[in-house]
Formats: structure tokens, C-alpha cells, sequence
């Protein structure tokens, strides 16, 4: 992480935080909502963690928490990739999940997110399980799924990761 930034973590509450996460959903998930695991998830019924440095928003990452006292990551966007920011979000979504007694945090991401599985996995998270042809099947859900993501790989399958909470 750059140590010269000063990155301000802290929940939206005011009306410009939640316009500004809303043209992020819409800009980078298509919609204000998220299909994981073949449920519908709204923007408006999650919480959420924002950044912000002294330009302005630089990321948010958005959870829910489960039934059965976990918490899922539904997304994590930092502006300027290899900046910390993701980092330092999902440390603030681990806290608060330990803060409320969750046994892990998990997330579902796409076979194409080579990205994000490095990401993760280098920050402890395991896959634990993978669902083929998920997301071709949450395209009759959300049709504005892409057929081909990052490094053009066809987009098919849900990767399920954890990482277990002390």
C-alpha cells in the first residue's frame, strides 16, 4: 500500500455517498442489483464501507450478512488497482464481521476473475466450492451478464471463497 496516501474507510451517510455508490453499480455491475448463488440482492438492503482519499471516493465494497451468521463480500471495487484500497476494505469488512460474531467471510466471483482470485487468496480467503454453468444460468435473471470477461475468457461458472473468522 502506499503509505502516502491517507484513505479515509467509513460508511456512507450522506446523500452524495450513496449517489456516488449507485453510478458505481451502475457502471460496474450493470445495475443496482447483484445475483449471487441464484438470489436477486439489492444495493439499497446491503451494507457498505466506502474510501476516500483527498481527491475524492477512491472504492467501496458492499456485504450482507447471512442467516447463518456469515458475511458475504458482494463486491469490492478499488479505483486504482495495487493502491491498498481494496486491501484496506476488506479489512474494515472482516472487522465488522468479527465485530458481529460471523464465523467467515465468503463471496462468489467469476471463472474469468483471475484478478480477483489472486487477490484474495493472497489475503487467506480458500475456494471451497465451484458451481459450473451458475452464471449462465443467473443470465436469465440479470441478462446484462457479459458472455466473455476479463482476458476474454467466456464467463460460465461461480467460484465460492472463504476465509474462517477467529
Amino acid at each position: 500500500m502506499n503509505d502516502h496516501l491517507k484513505i479515509k474507510i467509513f460508511s456512507p451517510n450522506e446523500e452524495e455517498d450513496l449517489r456516488w455508490l449507485n453510478q458505481l453499480w451502475q457502471v460496474e455491475w450493470g445495475g443496482e442489483a447483484m445475483v449471487s448463488r441464484g438470489h436477486v440482492f439489492y444495493l439499497h438492503d446491503l451494507h457498505s464501507v466506502m474510501a476516500k482519499d483527498e481527491n475524492g471516493y477512491v472504492g467501496a465494497a458492499t456485504y450482507r450478512f447471512d442467516m447463518e451468521n456469515n458475511c458475504e463480500l458482494m463486491i469490492i471495487n478499488a479505483l486504482s488497482p495495487a493502491s491498498g484500497v481494496g486491501t484496506r476494505l476488506l479489512a474494515a469488512v472482516e472487522q465488522e464481521a468479527s465485530r458481529r460474531g460471523c464465523r467467515r467471510v465468503w463471496l462468489i466471483t467469476s471463472n474469468d476473475n483471475l484478478d480477483a482470485l489472486r487477490f484474495y487468496q493472497k489475503r487467506g480467503y480458500r475456494i471451497t466450492a465451484v458451481y459450473p454453468g451458475a452464471i449462465d444460468e443467473a443470465r436469465s435473471i440479470k441478462p446484462t451478464i457479459p458472455l466473455k470477461g476479463d482476458h476474454d475468457i467466456e464467463i460460465h461458472d461461480e467460484i465460492e471463497l472463504e476465509k474462517r473468522l477467529l
